[in-house]
């Protein structure tokens, strides 16, 4: 504030630049509490407001000298040039001076008169003297170009404002429009003054933007406009009027910016006419940024014709499109021709909210020229729906960035059927959590790009995996009928049916050649190995099919690790992807099939199981409950256990089975005893051996003659061959365990605790126990397919972000189909949140600053839940209407009841005149009656007074008095 060096002043701002660079929020807040604690802002804010003041003038006064050397060049290239070239460019120089010369002799004119009036007032010793100013304006040189010391400062000015402004800090962007002290100094409203004055439209040429607009003060024009977007960003609604509703015409001067070819600028150096242009869109944008009222659009559309708006965004994407082909082209740059074209064309969308005939002409019809752009544009950008912390809504607009081009199709697929609802029917939670295992895939499909081969490999991974089932079904089926393969050799075929495969193959072939149909592949591939059977033998055959599966596998797995970048994200990763250790199982099944045995390749077959829904639900329906099912076979166990125990102490004798002895076999062979037998019959006593015997019972005693003739033999001389011949023979059979021991007579002394002992296994175990785990397992698979179903029909019907479902937009003005396109677009959300991550935050709008933070703390009350501005707008047009109708209908009322009130005024009148009459009547009739009695007048008077008691006659107005 005291300095009195500039250069002091120069590097005081350049510090305060490098305090507050990357919007630092501390030193922000550090500013704002010394300037409103001290009440030094009124003197602080004066010096920018004096210095803005002094560069308005300063340019006002150099703005005609930069038009006259450029007229002065015009003419000293006319007078060097040859004679025919001289009269060919005769017409098209007449033409410009035509056109322009007037304007800049008016502009020329009113800036001279300007400047001498103010350097009299400021300074009049110290400059030009009024009638210098022509003759210094015909000597100056190129170097005069150059702005002076009191222009250049304000670049970082506005740069040390726009810092202070940074990350929407609504304090200070009031504070700079207003400072609540004696004297305000709006240096809002002077930026854009100062964005006037080096534009020259004080000198009423918009069109003539080229002749202010040069190299040297380009950066500076940057720099305002992108001061004054940070002023209006966040949103700060009372800047955005400030600069909509200046008297100034800085709306018309910003859209000037962006509609008119900046020459001879342009010509030279198009990059910075488009970095112009960039930020010009950008603060029409902000000033129009979350706004739910159509003023400020208005009023940058009323000087706007909507076809112009159109053709600079046709001409930005033509312009991009050859420069793309030359090679000359950053796609990624911010200032990119295309970049710049789809902010415009950003722009142009949220204009045409307010204008039917822009929104008619950005909708792209494909025979126009130049459509192809808008149908570019429309393509990368979307458009979602937010909410606020005030629970209002709010429609955003933005482009779609690059890099989500690359989330390929079947992650797509496999977010939407498998995304999970929470409690309220969202699939919000479970869908934001993916998001960064999504934007992860994004980025190694990006670098994938750069890998060609492996990039082939990926893009097919559907086909080899599509190759590997079929391979498994052929070779199984080759197994399957001609194994073992001792017997089955090539041969030689009759000429014929050799002819015909020959045929067959080249039919095939051609087919496939001319049109690669899957069908005709296949008839290729059938073929191929038919002549390979004859021509080589089927196990060989075998062989190369085994080896070429094997391939094909490796081919696979280079995809999968392709797509999903599985050895980047790490060994432990790599471990706990149960789908790629499914791959690589698989893989080793296809080898140890050729090279150890062809039966393996029987296990192929369960990759069904993984291909269709449908059997996973099956197989799920035995693990999903699979705790319950354990549980009730525990219980099933336990029984068994009983019954065994129970047979064993009473039923002994009844475990007599029949058994298929094998040829040349004992009961218990001793050369050749299994391992089966020797744990079964570890225990039995045996005569030979003299082992266990605790009596001298004979060995004839457990298997008798007779049994042994006829085959039969005790299965429960055990309590472990009980349980295994209850477990085994008793679950397998229908009836229970009764049904295969020995049938009782009923002379029997046991017959009825045998009978009880059958009936109550057959309804304990068989009836009540198994039928409770086919019980779970059908019900289980019931609700597997019933959620399925309810899963599908809530796709169809019910909208991803917000929850609503489809009969909610019946009869409105947009459909469903619309809704979840347009409005709800799951992948505009991904898309959103994909560009919050990759955009740097100093360059972030309003919406985008409140939607990061609001990732940032991994709260979603940003989505829209069970919400829809088409519903709520249609909602609140039908609530209008309602309330149109129901003012008629209290109008009508009203009128009704005025005409009621005076019909009843009438009847009142009418009713009180009948009752003075009626009254009079009576009283006359009393009184008669009254004097023809023959009595005094005070008795006479007195009876009247009573008999008007009586006939309760109303004294005032009808009697008398007295």
């Amino acid at each position: 504030m005291n300095a009195s060096s500039d250069r002091v002043f120069h590097e005081s701002i350049l510090l305060a630049i490098a305090l507050l660079e990357g919007g630092n929020t501390t030193i922000q807040h550090s500013f704002f509490c010394r300037l409103t604690e001290d009440k030094k802002s009124e003197k602080f804010f004066k010096v920018f407001y004096d210095r803005m003041k002094v560069a308005q003038q300063e340019i006002k006064a150099t703005v005609t000298v930069n038009t006259s050397d450029l007229g002065n060049k015009k003419k000293d290239d006319e007078v060097d040039r040859d004679a025919p070239s001289r009269k060919k460019a005769k017409e098209p120089t007449t033409q410009i001076t035509e056109e322009v010369r007037d304007q800049l002799l008016e502009a020329s004119a009113a800036t001279r008169k300007a400047f001498t009036t103010f350097r009299r007032e400021a300074d009049p010793d110290d400059h030009y003297q009024p009638g210098e100013g022509a003759q210094a304006t015909a000597d100056k040189t190129k170097d005069d170009l150059e702005m002076s010391a009191v222009i250049t400062i304000m670049q970082p000015i506005l740069r040390f404002l726009q810092l202070l402004c940074e990350n929407h800090n609504r304090d200070l962007q009031n504070f700079l429009r207003c400072q609540n002290n004696k004297t305000n100094y709006n240096l809002v409203c002077e930026t854009l003054q100062f964005l006037d004055c080096i534009c020259g439209s004080t000198t009423g040429g918009l069109g003539l933007l080229g002749l202010y607009i040069n190299e040297k003060n380009v950066a500076l024009i940057n720099q305002t406009l992108e001061s004054l977007t940070e002023y209006c960003q966040g949103p700060c609604h009372e800047n955005q009027n400030c600069i909509a509703t200046h008297e100034s015409n800085g709306i018309d001067i910003i859209t000037a910016l962006i509609l008119n070819d900046i020459n001879p600028l342009g010509k030279k150096r198009m990059d910075l006419v488009l970095e112009l242009k960039n930020n010009a869109s950008k603060l029409l944008l902000a000033i129009m940024e979350s706004r739910h009222d159509s003023e400020n659009a208005e009023r940058i559309l009323y000087n706007m014709r909507p076809k112009e708006l159109v053709e600079v965004i046709k001409k930005a994407y033509m312009q991009g499109e050859v420069e793309f082909e030359d090679g000359e082209n950053g796609e990624d740059g911010a200032a990119s021709p295309r970049n710049v074209g789809h902010n415009i064309y950003i722009l142009a969308h949220q204009l045409a909210r307010h204008n039917k005939e822009l929104q008619t002409m950005l909708k792209p019809g494909g025979q126009v020229e130049g459509d192809e752009a808008l149908e570019f544009y429309a393509k990368h950008t979307a458009q979602i729906e937010i909410v606020r912390l005030d629970r209002t809504m709010e429609q955003i607009v933005f482009p779609v960035p690059s890099i989500c081009e690359f989330l390929t199709k079947e992650s797509k697929l496999r977010i939407y059927y498998t995304t999970e609802r929470d409690e309220q029917g969202s699939k919000i939670n479970d869908f934001f959590l993916r998001s960064e295992d999504l934007f992860n895939e994004m980025n190694w499909q990006k670098k994938l790009r750069a890998q060609p081969v492996l990039y082939w490999c990926a893009r097919n991974m559907s086909f080899w995996s599509s190759i590997s089932f079929n391979l498994a079904v052929l070779m199984n089926l080759l197994v399957a009928f001609f194994y073992p393969f001792k017997g089955v050799r090539g041969g030689t075929l009759e000429p014929h049916w050799s002819g015909l495969l020959w045929t067959a193959m080249l039919i095939s072939l051609a087919i496939v050649i001319a049109l690669p149909k899957p069908h005709g592949i296949r008839a290729l591939i059938a073929s191929t190995i038919l002549r390979l059977i004859f021509s080589v033998g089927l196990q060989p055959t075998l062989f190369l099919l085994g080896a070429f599966n094997v391939c094909n596998k490796i081919i696979f797995l280079m995809s999968f690790v392709g797509n999903c970048g599985t050895f980047t994200r790490g060994y432990r990763a790599m471990v706990l992807d149960v789908e790629f250790l499914y791959h690589l199982l698989y893989l080793l099944i296809c080898a140890m099939g050729l090279f150890v045995h062809e039966f393996f390749y029987s296990l192929l077959l369960f990759d069904l199981v993984y291909r269709e829904e449908t059997l996973l639900n099956v197989i799920k329906s035995v693990t999903r409950n699979g705790r319950s099912i354990i549980l009730t076979a525990v219980l099933a166990l336990i029984l068994v256990y009983l019954f065994s125990i129970v047979g064993y102490l009473f039923f002994k004798d009844d475990f007599i089975l029949e058994v298929d002895r094998l040829p040349n076999e004992t009961a218990l062979p001793e050369a050749r005893e299994s391992l089966a037998s020797e744990f079964l019959y570890s225990d039995v006593c045996r005569v030979e051996t003299g082992e266990n015997c605790s009596s001298p019972a004979p060995k004839e005693e457990r298997v008798p003659a007779e049994e042994t003739e006829q085959d039969k033999e005790h299965t429960c001389e055990t309590l472990l061959m009980c349980i295994v011949t209850v477990l085994s023979h008793g679950l397998r059979s229908g009836g229970g365990v009764g049904d295969v021991l020995r049938k009782p007579s009923k002379e029997e002394p046991l017959f009825a605790a045998r009978v009880i002992y059958d009936l109550l296994f057959f309804f304990m175990v068989i009836i009540i126990v198994l039928n409770l785990i086919f019980g779970v397992i059908i019900d289980t698979f019931a609700d597997l397919r019933s959620e399925k179903q309810k899963k599908e029909e809530i796709l169809k019907t019910t909208c991803f972000i917000c929850g609503l479902e489809r009969d909610k937009f019946d009869n409105k003005t947009v459909t469903f189909e619309e809704h979840i396109k347009e409005e709800h677009n799951m992948w505009h959300y991904l898309c959103f949140i994909v560009l919050v991550k990759v955009k740097d935050s100093t360059e972030y709008t309003g919406p985008e600053s409140y939607v990061a933070e609001m990732i940032k703390e991994r709260n979603l009350d940003w989505f829209p839940r069970m919400r829809a501005m088409s519903l709520v707008s249609s909602d609140s047009e039908g609530e209008q209407n309602e309330l149109r109708n129901l003012q008629e209908k209290l109008e009508s009322t009203m009128k009704l009841v005025t005409n009621l009130s005076g019909q009843l005024s009438e009847l009142k009148d009418q009713q009180k005149n009948r009752s003075i009459f009626k009254w009079k009547l009576r009283i006359k009739y009393l009184s008669r009656r009254v004097e023809r009695t023959k009595i005094p007048k005070s008795v006479r008077m007195r009876r009247l007074s009573n008999l008007v008691k009586f006939y309760r006659i109303p004294s005032q107005g009808y009697l008398p008095r007295g």
